[in-house]
């Protein structure tokens, strides 16, 4: 147990190592050219935005090259960087991560946003100085998992787990009735409110396809298929309504900028354009998230309900003709996380090799339904836990109680913040960690050995832990 300890401390210490401590940039710190310099600003920059509270948790800096930035999908496209071209393409992704992500850290009035241009250029200088330690920056380019080692040692993990365990198989089964029982038979506690993207709707303008793929393999899209693809394929929710923690909004910055809180006088869907590896190849992957206000307490110690719930809904689409292949859902805490593939494929035998015995494997309670013309995708949606309880069609033109407008999702990195010293403030609606303020459960006291933390909390993007 003591080595198990030890092993544990030293992973949790190599995980927090300051990104300046390994070189090349902790060789460039001690310059005295424009090099340094350059190196010396981002350092001042990073320590600016740590004191002030303001990273941005999504794309973690890369150890050694603080003015890069990895996250999942650029992880994954690493070993397709095989020549000049695709390295060149890779690069490049890690830049604008960075770029990005300084852009809302730096949107706080309270730092320096001149410093911006100055990054830009001194971001381009590094990378060409560093041009030649490929190898160097591909073995830092690692996304941390979002798991405690430290956690699972001493919650006694290999023990703790078979508990936890068997909790999933018994909510599969029982997720497993909900989806056996007719759509028509599913209880009603409340009111079925509709909720429908609101018009124009592009699902009639034929068919789109990818221009081919770039250097890393990822489908072409333009601005204008993009959009005519997340108008395409907005989900209709059909959502049990028994109070206003039922209803979907957009999120803003409450009680003189203490929490953030869901409006819901303004029906929104937050979207996301992602990639993933399907079958060989890089498929397009549209993300929608919905968010409610809250889950109420079943009982008055429920350990699942709390400050701010959601649902994020997510189609994979093939590469070329960007047709659906898979549907999955899953809560913003990294909860619940539900399959349905389309006729279109095939599943593989479960439990996938290598993954062992106790992995919670892909859970597909239901086939997605064929989508014929002047048809949509439909979410049955359950009162209080927002469970997903079914997924159905429904046909064109929608009705709808209430229309909702689709969002880019980055818009919550920064929300305007309501100071007075300030009224042109912008906060992100999660903090350095990575998790919305105020949103904690108490499940995070019992599920803290599974290694997550603060299990049941909101997450941003990226930051999700999907599996106990």
């Amino acid at each position: 147990m003591r080595a198990l300890l030890a092993a544990a401390l030293l992973l949790a210490g190599c995980a927090s190592l300051d990104p300046y401590a390994r070189p090349p940039i902790a060789e460039h710190l001690l310059r005295t050219d424009a090099v340094g310099e350059c190196a010396r600003r981002f350092a001042r920059v990073d320590a600016a935005v740590d004191a002030a509270g303001r990273r941005d948790a999504a794309a973690p800096r890369i150890a050694g090259f603080p003015y890069l930035r990895i996250d999942r999908l650029s992880a994954l496209l690493r070993p397709a960087a095989t020549d000049d071209a695709a390295w060149t393409a890779w690069r490049d992704r890690l830049s604008e991560l960075d770029r990005a992500a300084r852009t809302y850290e730096l949107a706080d009035a309270a730092l320096a946003e001149a410093d911006t241009e100055a990054l830009a250029a001194c971001r381009a200088r590094l990378a060409a100085e560093d041009a030649a330690r490929r190898h160097e920056l591909a073995a830092a380019a690692r996304v941390p998992d979002d798991y405690s080692t430290v956690q699972r040692a001493l919650g006694l993990y290999p023990l703790t787990k078979l508990g936890f365990a068997a909790g999933v198989r018994r909510w599969q089964q029982q997720v497993q009735a909900d989806f056996a029982t007719p759509l028509a038979q599913l209880p009603v506690a409340g009111t079925l409110t509709r909720y429908a993207p609101r018009a124009p709707l592009l699902l009639s303008q034929g068919q789109v396809r990818a221009d081919g793929v770039d250097a890393l393999g990822l489908p072409r899209l333009e601005a204008a298929t993009v959009e005519a693809l997340f108008s395409r394929h907005a989900p209709v929710l059909e959502v049990d309504t028994v109070d206003e923690r039922d209803r979907i909004g957009r999120l803003r910055w409450s009680d003189g900028g203490r929490r953030v809180v869901v409006d819901t006088a303004q029906p929104v869907a937050y979207a996301r354009l992602t990639f993933a590896r399907f079958a060989g190849r890089m498929v397009p992957q549209l993300v929608y998230t919905f968010w409610f206000p809250g889950r109420p307490p079943k009982w008055r110690l429920d350990p699942l309900a709390g400050h701010l719930d959601g649902l994020i809904w997510r189609v994979t689409l093939d590469a070329e003709w960007l047709q659906p292949l898979v549907y999955d859902s899953i809560h913003p805490c990294g909860c619940y996380h539900l399959f349905f593939p389309t006729a279109r494929v095939r599943a593989r035998p479960q439990p996938i090799a290598g993954e062992g015995r106790w992995d919670e494997t892909l859970f597909a309670p239901q086939m997605a339904p064929t989508l014929r013309d002047g048809e949509r995708i439909a979410l049955r949606i359950a009162a209080g836990s927002h469970d997903l309880q079914r997924v159905f069609v429904v046909p064109e033109p929608l009705s709808a109680d209430h229309p909702y407008t689709l969002r880019d999702e980055d818009m919550l990195r920064a929300l305007p913040w309501p100071d007075e010293r300030d009224p042109r403030g912008l906060r992100s609606a999660f903090g350095p960690d990575g998790l919305i303020a105020g949103s904690q459960r108490l499940e995070r006291f019992f599920f803290w050995p599974m290694g997550i933390a603060s299990a049941g909390a909101m997450r941003q993007w990226g930051r999700h832990a999907t599996a106990f």
